[in-house]
């Protein structure tokens, strides 16, 4: 479990890098050039007051901000996670359906007991009935 805990964290830093590098740009660029990273909303101003160009700018005056910009970015972030683990449960999921393959009866049901006895026997072990016998 530890190796998987891992392995997920690893896997949600590409997916971050993923969503920040390499998705995200494109998609500001069809909008118009915008950067998702740079939405945020300013409830406080800083020591320096301002309108801030950047986040960057209005952390560094000290500004308190609602970060909507990057919330976007975690929340497509979650669903490219979400996503990839469907498709490996989905994955296992019939990996584990092809294993179970159907398997040649073994056994067959005696017609005076229920009881299950084996394919060639010609008596019930159970009841001692006499069976028909069956040739395949």
């Amino acid at each position: 479990m530890a190796v998987g805990i891992i392995i997920g964290g690893a896997f949600g830093t590409i997916v971050k890098s993923l969503v920040d590098d390499v998705l995200m740009p494109p998609f500001g660029l069809l909008l118009g050039g915008v950067d998702f990273s740079n939405f945020f909303l300013v409830v406080r101003q800083g020591a320096k007051p301002g309108p801030y160009a950047h986040l960057a700018d209005a952390k560094a005056a000290g500004a308190v901000s609602i970060n909507y910009g990057l919330f976007v970015n975690s929340i497509i972030s979650f669903v490219i996670v979400v996503f990839a683990v469907f498709l490996l449960v989905r994955t296992i999921n019939r990996l584990r359906r092809e294993e179970k393959t159907p398997t040649a009866p073994s056994a067959k049901e005696c017609p005076y007991c229920l009881s299950a006895i084996a394919l060639k026997a010609t008596r019930c072990p159970h009841c001692t009935s006499q069976l028909a016998s069956t040739t395949s």
